[in-house]
């Protein structure tokens, strides 16, 4: 990434493990001319580049790139605060994504913002938590470097086992992190469970910031319950806007009933505007736009959708303004306050999703006549997607799941698809959502899924595990039995993560993963349990090394033509 923006080139980040569908997508969009990737982890983009044929980017490997000989000269070439920077893909209402291109000033802009109220200072560790693909993990990795701090990046694995999670940063002495508040829900759940104070869990660290989705004001009063001395930093901003834009810095439980968004960084302006872009009076609600430096330059060879999000500012001639549908207030204090959207688009697990795109992916599937996509929010369990189709008769549910994710990433597939014959329709002959989503809530009700549930007295351990499925499928426990699925009835990665924590540490996410039954998922416990017992009375094996997590370390020197 380093090399791709000194060389004044434009960074845009491909996960391997996106349909290849998707990767052409992007690529072709994007009108790539070189794709970089490892050998062994480019099988998705193997198949891309084929689908694309003549119009396929340049293929090269990293390490046969690092083989070939290179002179010793410094390229020293100029990069302008207005040249682009990178490009990031989100989730397009229209069935493709959309790439966002923001340029090197507003970057950079973002990345001291960061190091500003985050703290961050010579022998700072910063861990990189977020997947590539997600805008959030371009700072974390960066901005320690530029005043030579540490960034631990921290494998995905690791992060969806939580101990281990929590194990790394205090063995790595990590002074800052930044997670998704439903990330975060869970650690605090974790290091609740612990004997030992939190300070002694995680010594070193002085700062958490939040950011992706709303953070709950509960959310927060937990963190200072375990670590009144620790900081909350709530980030708000856009991919549009060079990530965050906001920064609100809390040392206790704020009094209103809502997070706030904090005022803006440096450089960025912020308006609360009315449909016709003038600003709205103090306290009264209107979209939140955006201008300064922090504005992109709109998606990527796509003139439509640019002219309608990117503007002439108007308070400011010649300037550009991003609007940003999303919905707020300024407050007395001076702090934005967030009052959500009012299109399709939602936010699960710090993930942008338009709804749009998950409904005409789910068209395409054969047999389905219309679809339509909600979130469903019950307390504990978090949002989820849940698909309707309608269809002259129900679709397997194997064919559906395999359209979906022939194109769409994980997170944006629904884990749980109904059939209706005809989807319900509003006075004027639109979907209704409304009913839809109530629709979702009631299929999901206790006695719903209690009448579906294998009604053969449970073991011990399975009472024990249904125990601790129940708050996190937002059900009684009597709802479910033996030969209950965990995501067939709504279970997510990330209630998965949970489960695990419920469950001390006696399955891992994997275990979860391949053992999604109640049943068999007690039976491994049970095994496990055994093998514990059988192994109490065996030698103790020898000390293995244990695998650390890889750092770099950097100095603003590292970034600049040496002379």
């Amino acid at each position: 990434m380093l090399g791709i923006l000194k060389a004044g080139a434009a960074y845009l980040p491909l996960e391997p493990h996106f349909p290849a569908d998707r990767i052409a997508t992007v690529l072709a969009r994007a009108d790539a001319k070189l794709v970089l990737g490892e050998r062994g982890s480019t099988t998705t983009l193997d198949e891309a580049l084929h689908n694309l044929g003549a119009a396929a980017p340049e293929r090269l490997l990293v390490d046969d790139a690092v083989a070939e000989e290179h002179g010793d000269a410094v390229p020293r070439v100029e990069v302008a605060g207005d040249r682009l920077a990178y490009l990031y893909f989100t989730s397009g209402s229209t069935g493709e994504p959309k790439g966002a291109m923001c340029e090197h000033a507003g970057m950079v802009n973002h990345l001291y913002a960061k190091i500003e109220d985050l703290g961050i200072t010579e022998g700072t560790v910063v861990t990189e938590t977020a997947p590539q693909c997600f805008d959030i993990s371009l700072w974390q990795l960066v901005a320690p470097w530029l005043v030579g701090g540490t960034t631990v990046i921290v494998e995905q694995e690791t992060i969806l086992d939580v101990p281990s999670f929590v194990d790394l940063l205090a063995r790595r002495r990590v002074e800052v992190a930044q997670l998704v508040p439903s990330y975060l829900d869970v650690v605090v759940s974790y290091l609740e469970q612990q004997s030992a104070p939190a300070a002694e869990v995680l010594p070193a660290l002085r700062r958490i910031a939040v950011t992706g989705e709303a953070v709950k004001k509960e959310l927060v009063a937990r963190w200072f319950a375990v670590r009144p001395d620790v900081a909350v930093v709530n980030a708000y901003g856009l991919t549009e806007t060079c990530d965050d834009t906001n920064h609100e810095i809390l040392t206790e439980v704020p009094a209103g009933e809502r997070v706030p968004l904090g005022p803006a960084v440096p450089n960025v302006r912020v308006y609360v505007v009315d449909e016709g872009l003038h600003p709205v009076p103090l306290g009264a609600p209107g979209e939140i736009v955006f201008s300064g430096v922090c504005v992109g330059r709109g998606y990527v060879n796509d003139p439509d959708r640019t002219a309608k999000a990117f503007v002439p500012d108007p308070l400011r001639p010649g300037e550009r303004l991003y609007r940003s549908g999303d919905h707020g207030r300024w407050l007395p204090d001076g702090k934005l306050d967030f009052l959500g959207r009012r299109d399709h688009q939602v936010k699960i697990s710090g993930f942008r999703i338009e709804i749009g795109e998950v409904e005409n992916t789910l068209l395409r599937a054969p047999g389905v006549r219309d679809a339509a996509v909600v979130v469903a929010e019950r307390p504990g369990r978090g949002k989820q997607l849940v698909g309707f189709y309608g269809a002259a008769a129900p679709v397997e549910n194997e064919v559906l799941r395999a359209t979906l994710e022939a194109s769409l990433p994980v997170y944006m597939v629904p884990p749980v698809l109904h059939h209706q014959e005809t989807l319900p329709l509003t006075p004027n002959g639109k979907i209704d959502r409304k009913a839809l989503t109530a629709l979702a809530l009631a299929l999901d009700e206790p006695e719903t899924l209690a009448a579906d549930a294998d009604a053969t007295p449970l073991t011990p351990t399975e009472a024990r595990v249904a125990a601790v499925w129940a708050p996190l499928l937002g059900v009684d426990a009597s709802a479910i039995g033996r030969d209950t699925h965990f995501f067939d009835r709504g279970g997510s990665s990330l209630l998965a993560v949970k489960m695990a924590v419920g469950l001390k540490k006696a399955v891992s996410l994997p275990d979860i993963v391949r053992h999604p039954v109640l049943a068999d998922l007690a039976a491994l416990i049970d095994g496990k349990a055994a093998d514990v017992g059988r192994a109490a009375d065996a030698p103790a094996p020898a000390p293995v090394a244990e695998t650390e997590a890889p750092t770099v370390r950097l100095h603003i020197s590292d970034l600049t033509p040496s002379s």
